[in-house]
């Protein structure tokens, strides 16, 4: 592996509660050295980055990767490529597959793919995803799951649920949980309220979470197992967490993107990128996902990467399958929305981004302190640019940023020490003209938006 120095940028890393102008030396794989002014000596690629973020890299908790039985939307290598290209360094490929990840042997599949970035895999709950039987977690855990989910289906039976928070328990690995109530959502497709009236769709009452939620948490507290609770979109569940939390409960929890930038009055739109599940709430519920982000009480953002074909997704609105891509946009998403806004702090969007959902799995990712694997996002934080489609590296294309415009924009993603995305032209060698380049850049896409 070759030695890279990266020179001038600002290292925030939540972990060592840095946020200092100190140049960062990389080898081996690790972290080998901070310090002013450091030299890398003979066969060191040297990289100005000033004016640019140096922060660990990015994890993913939530995504979906479609291999096996997909692959025309994504695989686990091509979904790969997408996240290096937005920063991640880190994955967790949810179980929702064809067939679902739920043996060892399928494990072991996930973990056998060389990818640039690292990737991990989460269990299925029950066999099939069927909510009946529980998958052996002792086993599952030993061939390399982190966590265990039946993500995009909900554990329907509290004793079935109940169950799988002891058994993982015993493997020290958390559930993650889908909180949705099937009677409650029913066939509804966005949320309800004035915007699904006007838009003359099938609503989901956020009550369809929020029930499932509490019921869930009340599992944690019986059992006293670790409980993450994905997507959560409405202000009720926030408040539900947040009190699980006050009580000393071993409860954490995700939001995305699409649930602090958006609201249903977007959904009138019928963009089917814009069919999720959970649905995407009311401008009520996206100010309660913001404070809950500033708060503590939200612990992660993830991107809930769900790609679809163009086939699927181009038909109308309540028969297009829920999901989005995100991983390529999660970075600039968070800093437009939160970071820019003032909701946040650019050290608390990294933690969400990076520190703690590495946390929440267990796994060695999330800081730069010397002797650390070597993953690091280095990004421009005042870099406007304009979503293209053809931008994406993702086999899909199904985003509903495509157009606007945001702040912020990976320029170099490393991985144990390696580079597996560099912006062209936005990181240089020894020459200092990094952060003159991007500034035209920034110029260039502004006349052309």
């Amino acid at each position: 592996m070759r030695r890279i120095l990266l020179k001038g940028g600002r290292v925030i890393d939540p972990a060592t509660r840095t946020d200092d102008h100190v140049d960062v030396l990389l080898d081996g794989g690790r972290v080998a050295e901070w310090g002013d002014d450091l030299e890398g000596g003979e066969g060191t690629r040297t990289i100005d980055v000033t004016g640019a973020i140096v922060a660990p890299g990015l994890v993913d908790m939530h995504v979906h990767l479609r291999e096996p039985g997909r692959e025309d939307e994504e695989t686990i290598e091509s979904g790969s490529v997408a996240a290096a290209h937005g920063g991640i360094t880190a994955v967790a490929a949810m179980p929702n597959t064809t067939p679902a990840i739920d043996t060892a042997s399928w494990v072991q599949f996930v973990r056998s793919k060389r990818t640039p970035i690292a990737v991990y895999p989460i269990a299925a709950i029950t066999l099939a995803r069927e909510g009946k039987t529980l998958t052996e977690m002792a086993e599952l855990s030993d061939a390399g799951a982190v966590a265990f989910s039946d993500d995009g289906s909900p554990v329907v039976n509290p004793s079935v649920m109940r169950r799988a928070l002891e058994y993982s328990s015993m493997v020290g690995r958390p559930i993650i949980s889908h909180c949705e109530d099937l009677e409650l959502s029913g066939r509804g497709v966005m949320n309800e309220g004035l915007a699904s009236t006007t838009a003359g769709l099938r609503p989901i009452p956020a009550a369809a979470e929020e029930v499932a939620v509490a019921r869930d948490i009340i599992l944690a507290r019986t059992t006293g197992a670790k409980l993450h609770v994905a997507h959560v979109s409405t202000r009720g569940s926030v408040e539900l967490v947040r009190r699980a939390k006050e009580d000393g409960l071993a409860v954490t929890c995700e939001t995305c993107p699409h649930y602090f930038a958006l609201t249903d009055d977007d959904v009138r739109s019928y963009d089917t990128s814009l069919r999720v599940n959970p649905p995407i709430r009311s401008a009520a519920d996206v100010a309660a996902i913001r404070i809950g982000l500033a708060d503590g009480t939200i612990d992660a953002i993830a991107s809930d990467h769900a790609p679809h074909s163009l086939e699927e997704k181009q038909v109308e609105f309540d028969a297009a399958p829920p999901g989005m891509i995100g991983m390529e946009t999660l970075l600039p998403l968070t800093l437009t929305y939160l970071v820019q806004s003032g909701t946040i702090a650019l050290e608390r969007a990294i933690e969400l981004l990076s520190t703690d959902p590495a946390s929440i799995l267990g796994i060695p990712h999330g800081n730069l302190e010397v002797g650390s694997r070597a993953d690091v996002t280095v990004f421009d934080p005042d870099w406007a640019w304009e979503v293209e489609e053809s931008w994406f590296r993702s086999k899909s294309k199904n985003s509903p940023f495509i157009g606007r415009t945001l702040t912020g924009r990976v320029i170099l993603t490393i991985s144990e020490g390696e580079i597996v995305f560099e912006e062209d032209g936005a990181a240089t060698d020894d020459d200092g003209e990094a952060a003159e380049k991007r500034e035209h850049l920034a110029r260039e896409l502004s006349l052309h938006s």
